[in-house]
């Protein structure tokens, strides 16, 4: 009998180590990038409490947006360099929604590996469902989106919504806040390297903090994320541009219009 049973006991605990295999390929795969820009239904990240980390920035810092219309000057729309239309409110800039989705913004400095910490919005009145909900967009690099949109109580694609890096990776939970409240990304950001025959040598890297929770733990960002298919070139076309620019070196922050109400505020970068 003895002998039997440690046979079972061995039996189970090889199954079980099987299926703890099997299950954690699975887990793993669910949230691997996507090579065809496919969207991602599931497994659906499970919604976290989480608390905004609001706070000033440390003192070697470089301030983007700290409320006034000084700040506001740092920044630039994409594609034609003329003055952001955004709107000031309370110590925040918001989408002009009435630009019609237009009016992208970057900043007129350039950075490469760079510490963010940005606070952003969405509209407290929802008029939308899915992606026509609080969506906009932090285009690190000028070519890596990491997702911003209204992901309370709001299903679309896991590799869509808040936290994710669009179409590539979801985030490992949904650490959103209700529409309207006030949210936080802390952001540590690689940039990709080239060698001197433009040939890529280390792709982009992204950890990021959902108001204090991890979702992104060091991912390798597969390569742009607005193209057709993911890729990293040396001379590219970076987001809503229609000119080709060096691509090897430091690169302007964007901040997404996408056409909705979506409101940002203390934005700081500390570069690495």
């Amino acid at each position: 009998m003895k002998r039997t049973s440690l046979a079972i006991r061995n039996k189970v605990l090889v199954v079980s180590v099987l299926l703890g295999a099997a299950f954690s390929a699975v887990s793993a795969a669910a949230n691997a990038q996507t090579l065809n820009n496919e969207q991602i239904f599931e497994p659906v990240p499970r919604l976290v409490q989480s608390q905004p980390t609001l706070f000033p920035a440390p003192s070697d810092a470089i301030v983007l947006f700290g409320g006034g219309e000084k700040d506001l000057e740092q920044w630039q729309e994409v594609g034609s360099g003329d003055p952001a239309s955004w709107l000031l409110l309370n110590d925040s800039m918001t989408v002009n929604r009435a630009m019609g989705a237009s009016t992208s913004i970057e900043t007129k400095r350039t950075f490469r590996d760079i510490q963010l910490h940005i606070e952003w919005s969405t509209n407290p009145v929802i008029d939308g469902d899915q992606q026509l909900r609080g969506n906009s967009g932090i285009f690190l690099h000028s070519q890596f989106e990491l997702q911003v949109l209204d992901s309370w109580q709001n299903p679309t694609y896991v590799n869509g919504q808040a936290g994710s890096i669009y179409l590539q990776y979801p985030p490992l939970v949904n650490a959103s806040r209700l529409a309207g409240e006030w949210q936080s990304y802390d952001i540590t950001f690689e940039a990709p390297r080239f060698n001197a025959a433009g040939e890529l040598e280390t792709p982009a890297f992204i950890s990021v903090l959902h108001n204090g929770v991890v979702v992104q733990n060091r991912s390798e960002i597969l390569g742009a994320t607005y193209t057709s298919q993911p890729s990293y070139d040396v001379t590219c076309t970076p987001y809503a541009q229609t000119v080709a620019v060096d691509c090897s070196g430091a690169m302007p922050l964007i901040l997404q219009d996408h056409g909705q109400v979506v409101s940002y505020r203390n934005i700081w970068v500390r570069e690495l």
